[in-house]
């Protein structure tokens, strides 16, 4: 097997790229990456009534939106059918497989008496031992021989040794009587192709290990390194589902979260590193490994995902802020910010960044940058808007006209106009807010005003003062 680390992600595309699937891809991607290794995407369409193209796509999209970019390009399982059924035959010519030519009524009927007798329904085909000579001209299957005795260890990464008895492994078929292959076949072939060095998937595939193991066995190839890992489950302790408002990856951008939070914050849905909640891409590269990763599902927390969003977005880079700010509006539907406005916004980026968890909430901070004179204040600003109010704001114009406009310079001339008026500041920063930006939540009047400018902030004061 390679020196080289790699490792895949392997989702079937029937839907969209839901959270669970999300967070394998990433430790798939966190562990090559942190090992300069390569992270391979294999769309396992062999399903061709549940597969469809928007569903590859959905997926492809996701997987960009989180950053997780994969080497090469995506390989089709189903268009390797194949070099699976290749190795099928070549099993069976080395003598480690077998035709079956049981029909499903002779299964069946094995089953049904297995149970009345109180043995295990594992079926056991007459086939297996066959001599060739007898074989009828008639359908069959292809099956591999599974050992009869001893045992079977799969050694996991995350769940420990895990044993199974060989007497509890079936013969499993590897080629249907099309001539198809099954998918237990196909992913064993393709990781095998691909180079696969490290497993690394949810552990409700951990009983198919055994099966697999089968295969890489009779083909003397390298068996992968396992790591099968807990699966989300939502607050209630219950598998995760649509009930707990798991969506698709895309959904969770069109709800306004920064890629860098999600990705932090599924990486800790079941793996830590020490106390650490808060980390960049580099360190939890670097930090990523298998004995992180805890055995008990991880639970899904939407509270603590918004935090961590808002983290990243307090300490992300302006200029990369505004391109996935940019990318959330497309996806959502909406307009662009214009030219003119992300400059207005990159300047604006400090005030705004340091409470918004969400880019709905960054552009809600952001509507004093975004509007267009004359402002229409909302509801609560515009109850700040009253005839006193007005007036107050009238007679300060002409004291921000000759103001160094500086953050020391406009705090000491509102301040020397308040005594003058012997109203306290918080009377007249209701009024600002509402005039600066239509809005009685906002960043600080200071801040609005240092990045409006001088001409743009009296003209709105000016506005409100007027009433319109």
């Amino acid at each position: 097997m390679s020196d080289q680390v790699v490792t895949r992600f392997a989702p079937s595309p029937t839907g969209y790229l839901h959270i669970g699937g999300a967070r394998t891809a990433l430790f798939n991607w966190l562990y090559a990456r942190g090992r300069g290794g390569k992270f391979l995407l294999r769309i396992e369409d062999t399903d061709r009534e549940r597969s469809t193209p928007e569903a590859t796509e959905a997926i492809l999209k996701g997987l960009t939106w989180l950053g997780l970019d994969w080497d090469g390009d995506p390989i089709s399982q189903f268009e390797r059918a194949d070099r699976h059924a290749e190795v099928a035959h070549q099993l069976l010519a080395a003598g480690k497989a077998y035709k079956c030519f049981a029909t499903q009524d002779e299964i069946a009927a094995f089953r049904e008496q297995a149970r009345a007798e109180g043995k295990s329904t594992l079926y056991r085909s007459p086939w297996r031992d066959a001599d060739p000579a007898t074989h009828p001209d008639a359908p069959f299957v292809i099956r591999i021989k599974a050992p009869q005795d001893g045992q079977t260890v799969i050694r996991d990464q995350v769940q420990g040794d895990v044993t199974i008895r060989n007497d509890q492994l079936d013969d499993m078929i590897l080629l249907r009587s099309d001539g198809t292959p099954v998918y237990m076949l196909a992913v064993v072939v393709d990781d095998h192709d691909m180079g696969v060095t490290h497993v690394i998937r949810g552990d409700d595939h951990l009983n198919n290990a055994a099966r697999q193991m089968m295969i890489y066995q009779a083909m003397g190839w390298d068996v992968p390194t396992w790591a099968h890992i807990p699966l989300i489950h939502g607050p209630d302790g219950k598998k995760l589902s649509k009930r707990h408002g798991a969506l698709g990856a895309e959904e969770y951008q069109k709800m306004g979260y920064p890629a860098a939070g999600m990705r932090n914050y599924l990486a800790r849905l079941g793996w830590s590193h020490g106390d650490d909640e808060f980390f960049t891409d580099d360190q939890a590269k670097a930090w990523f490994d298998f004995d992180g990763i805890g055995k008990s599902p991880a639970r899904f927390d939407l509270k603590k995902l918004e935090n961590l969003c808002g983290q990243h977005i307090a300490q992300a880079d302006d200029a990369a802020l505004l391109h996935e700010l940019q990318a959330y509006l497309k996806a959502t539907g909406a307009a662009p910010v214009d030219a003119a406005k992300t400059v207005l916004l990159r300047t604006a980026m400090y005030c705004l960044k340091e409470r918004a968890k969400t880019f709905p909430e960054l552009i809600e901070k952001a509507e004093f940058v975004l509007a267009d004179r004359p402002l229409q204040p909302d509801e609560k600003a515009a109850r700040q808007l009253d005839t006193v109010s007005r007036g107050i704001l009238n007679e300060l114009t002409p004291h921000l006209q000759n103001a160094s406009w500086t953050r020391d310079g406009l705090e000491a001339v509102t301040s020397s106009f308040a005594e003058e008026k012997e109203i306290k500041f918080g009377k007249m920063a209701g009024p600002l807010r509402a005039a600066l930006a239509g809005r009685a939540v906002t960043p600080s009047v200071f801040d609005m005003m240092l990045v409006l400018g001088r001409e743009e902030t009296i003209a709105r004061i000016e506005d409100a003062a007027k009433g319109g």
